[in-house]
């Protein structure tokens, strides 16, 4: 019996001692709500927090957003994500970006897309979306715009539907792409009646009718309307990238540059969408020495500061202009990485400054105020 007192008080101070030195679980703590300041709203980032595991990185980067003078940002919510299995929702990331934006006060700009296990074939990936499914991803919709009415309201729907592999390389035709637009259209009116519809989020190639990679987004608009589209959406989102040109570089059908997008809009006031808003969901310029149409990191500062101010003074239409990416959560070990404005680590980029200083309004004829070295945030 002695034995047995002695054996349970050893293993009672074992246990204590593990006790005693197990770091305490990690507390997270919201911060309190803040106020956007900016003077250029159109100024928006494209972020990448649904991938995001820890919750004190979503604030993290929704406050460096804030902080930089975004008005507004562009995140995708994954289909496959919420509703991996039939009817049933998990919301809970998605409740955690959406938090956290109100909480900074940003406004979200939302993503639809990718497709669960149960309404595609077998082997077939994310991106294959047979039609016999276009009711059940328009039923997705509909619940997503019903939960976050009054906090999301411009929702796009698809990502780069004139690209085969945004479709699994199944149909991916202007006339697929406006059958799927008229059955979301209505659900996610319903959902909520004050929603923006966009269309597109169109990619940029010279890509010409008999590829099977994809269309000509100058001739995937067309088609669209010819196909009847033009009912079934409230605002167009484009994808418009500089490469290696400036941001004034002139507009053509045969060249692919930022002021592509004039060249959409243009066909839209064709179709008597004039009224219709463009929102610029991914852009930029990328500054990798190892890529082909890489520029300078000093060169990336100018055109992205200059695409700004075109937007700003040019393109009326244009509400937002959203650069292609804030931050991924994980290092791409590639080009990729050099669109960012702020790594994985948090460490702030000098582009981060030039961009504050003018959506801030803290430059003096065109030339930034003040430009910290990049620092590491913690």
């Amino acid at each position: 019996m002695r034995f047995v007192s002695s054996w349970l008080f050893r293993l009672g101070c074992v246990a204590l001692t593990v006790a005693l030195l197990t770091p305490a679980p990690f507390r997270f703590v919201t911060a309190p709500p803040q106020t956007l300041i900016t003077e250029n709203p159109h100024v928006c980032v494209h972020t990448d927090l649904i991938h995001e595991v820890d919750e004190w990185k979503i604030e993290r980067s929704l406050s460096l957003v804030r902080e930089m003078g975004a008005s507004t940002i562009v995140e995708f919510f994954p289909w496959a994500y919420v509703e991996s299995e039939r009817g049933v929702y998990d919301w809970r990331q998605a409740d955690r970006i959406v938090h956290h934006a109100r909480n900074q006060d940003v406004t979200i700009i939302a993503r639809m897309g990718l497709v669960p296990d149960w309404a595609r074939p077998d082997d077939s990936t994310l991106n294959t979306l047979p039609p016999e499914s276009d009711r059940y991803f328009a039923e997705f919709v509909a619940a997503f715009a019903a939960r976050y009415a009054g906090i999301i309201d411009h929702i796009i729907i698809w990502n780069e539907p004139n690209l085969a592999f945004e479709w699994g390389f199944a149909d991916f035709s202007p006339e697929r792409y406006a059958d799927l637009l008229r059955v979301v259209y209505p659900h996610a009116r319903r959902g909520n009646p004050d929603v923006v519809v966009l269309a597109g989020a169109l990619a940029p190639t010279l890509e010409p009718e008999d590829s099977t990679n994809g269309l000509n987004d100058l001739l995937y608009l067309e088609r669209m309307y010819q196909a009847g589209a033009a009912d079934y959406f409230d605002g167009l989102a484009v994808h418009t990238y500089g490469f290696n040109q400036p941001a004034d570089a002139p507009p053509a059908p045969s060249a692919l540059n930022f002021r592509r997008a004039e060249l959409l809009y243009a066909i839209m006031a064709e179709h008597g969408d004039a009224h219709k808003p463009v929102y610029i969901t991914e852009s930029g310029w990328n500054d990798s020495p190892r890529w082909t149409y890489g520029v300078q990191p000093s060169a990336r500062i100018a055109h992205t500061l200059d695409a700004f101010r075109i937007v700003a003074d040019d393109w009326e239409q244009a509400r937002r202009l959203c650069l292609w990416i804030f931050r991924h959560p994980t290092p791409r070990n590639s080009y990729r990485d050099h669109y960012t404005l702020v790594t994985p680590e948090f460490q702030i980029k000098p582009i981060y400054y030039a961009v504050q200083a003018y959506a801030l309004g803290a430059e003096a004829d065109g030339v930034p105020l003040w430009l910290p070295a990049p620092q590491e945030v913690r």
